[in-house]
């Protein structure tokens, strides 16, 4: 499925550094990758863990990245696909390489932030939401399950700062809304959006009066009290 001849591998950096939430390998020379582009220049997809599609909907999205002319880095589990391998068209592939990355699995928030990013295409897990919100990314929504669809509703009609793809996702639609995410006036608004959005979330949960930042407080001492009051009895 890839490019590039990335593998996941090891790393030997700071044991820490080594800890995360993903299990799946991360492959961090996509970073190496993104240093050569141009700031706000490249797509991000990813559809996180566990959605699945059928092979058409993989073709029409790979189609709609090629005819968009966009620059992508997407990630394609092996089991991305129902039933079968994750294979794209190696017409696909020999016309895209030039402007794209194809890789296993990343280390998502680092790619969100990184200034190459300029738009994300994801399924609109909670997670992923978040960390492109606080990155300052606009996204593309492609829902599939659970609180995707109420979180996809909420970035497109409450927050201004994604785009619903239809769930019988074509081609012409991808590469019409990449477009439009990446170099037309609706994607600049939703860009202005999305960064009032991270400023305020900054402010939430560094700031000692943050409402983040307070709750969070509170929650601990709410469970130090419980503790305190459970060794008395």
């Amino acid at each position: 499925i890839t490019n590039s001849g990335l593998h996941p591998t090891p790393t030997n950096k700071n044991h820490f550094n080594s800890i995360g939430s993903s299990l799946w390998k991360e492959e961090t020379e996509c970073l190496s990758w993104l240093d050569s582009k141009q700031p706000n220049s490249v797509i991000y997809v990813n559809f996180g863990s566990i959605t699945v599609m059928p092979p058409l909907q993989l073709i029409e999205f790979a189609w709609g990245l090629a005819s968009s002319n966009q620059t992508f880095l997407w990630i394609i589990r092996p089991d991305l696909v129902v039933g079968d391998s994750a294979i794209l068209p190696p017409d696909f592939v020999s016309e895209t390489k030039e402007r794209s990355l194809l890789a296993n699995w990343c280390p998502q928030e680092q790619v969100l932030n990184h200034p190459s990013i300029g738009g994300f295409l994801t399924h609109c897990g909670w997670n992923s939401t978040l960390e492109s919100i606080c990155s300052g990314v606009p996204m593309l929504c492609w829902p599939f399950f659970a609180d995707q669809q109420t979180n996809c509703w909420s970035c497109c009609s409450q927050w201004g700062v994604g785009m619903e793809i239809n769930s019988d996702v074509k081609r012409e639609e991808v590469e019409r809304m990449l477009r439009e995410l990446m170099a037309r006036e609706r994607g600049k608004e939703m860009k202005r959006k999305v960064m009032e959005w991270k400023k305020l979330g900054e402010e939430a949960t560094t700031c000692s009066v943050g409402s983040s930042y307070l709750n969070f407080e509170k929650m601990v001492r709410f469970v130090l009290m419980s503790a305190g009051s459970n060794q008395s009895s």
